[in-house]
């Protein structure tokens, strides 16, 4: 697969296969292409050379397979929590006039029921349904972000370096939680991410993009499996392995999960 928009190659020639169930991060430098991979993946963006496969099916545009989580979560302002993890799957199942329907507010009634299902899984209270984006902590808005993504069931979720953003001891939380939903639901996941130690600790696997030359776009440098789980010891010898790769820049305050 091929990505090389003028006046330069972004990605080139990326042979990439992954299994439902794995937790692939995606590792590499600012502007190596690590969100338009994820962008390909998504749909919303296409190769100009060969073809993004699930299943064996070429999908064109983004749809309910695949959940999405950007690095800068798009909650809608004017919207509370409930409603917010409710609207994607209102507005893909009812068209407009079907949302006077008697079929519609039952409907209704069960997704905002699986939405706060959804808040305490994620570690909020029922109370924080009814509360508005800006009433809620910069982690609180990318909790609900996730269960955003989460309330369609999609077999891949893609986050987009979505803790990068938090402060430290709120990006251990997420880290702890988005693994423990992982394990729960075994949604298959591809986490982008620039900081080598929250890869090694995430993922069961690393997918290291990188440029072999200023003209080329960027290729697979480094693809390895994670142990799981991951000893301290294991730990410190992946995350130097990767750090060796001069392409990736190390991060030595990143914030390890458990």
């Amino acid at each position: 697969m091929s990505y090389p928009p003028a006046p330069r190659a972004v990605l080139d020639r990326i042979d990439l296969q992954i299994e439902e169930g794995e937790f692939v991060c995606v590792l590499g430098q600012t502007g190596c292409g690590k969100s338009t991979l994820l962008r390909l993946l998504l749909g919303s963006e296409h190769p100009v050379e060969g073809r993004v496969l699930i299943d064996g099916k070429v999908h064109q545009q983004p749809d309910c397979t695949r959940g999405y989580v950007p690095q800068k979560y798009s909650l809608f302002p004017d919207k509370t929590v409930l409603d917010n993890i409710t609207f994607g799957p209102e507005v893909s199942q009812f068209r407009l006039w079907r949302r006077w329907t008697p079929a519609f507010r039952r409907r209704r009634r069960e997704l905002r029921k699986q939405a706060s299902e959804y808040l305490r899984r994620i570690g909020l209270s029922p109370a924080d349904g009814a509360k508005y984006p800006d009433q809620l902590s910069g982690g609180m808005q990318q909790r609900v972000a996730i269960a955003q993504a989460l309330m369609t069931e999609p077999r891949i979720l893609l986050m987009d370096e979505a803790f990068s953003a938090l402060d430290p001891g709120t990006r251990k939380e997420m880290q702890r939680l988005i693994r423990s939903l992982w394990r729960t639901t075994g949604t298959t996941v591809l986490f982008v991410t620039h900081n080598t130690h929250e890869a090694v600790r995430l993922a069961t696997r690393i997918v290291v993009l990188a440029r072999e030359s200023s003209d080329r776009g960027s290729r697979i440098m480094m693809d390895l499996r994670v142990p799981d789980p991951c000893s301290e010891d294991q730990t410190l010898e992946l995350v130097g392995r990767l750090e060796a790769l001069s392409e990736v820049a190390p991060v030595p305050q990143a914030v390890p999960a458990s």
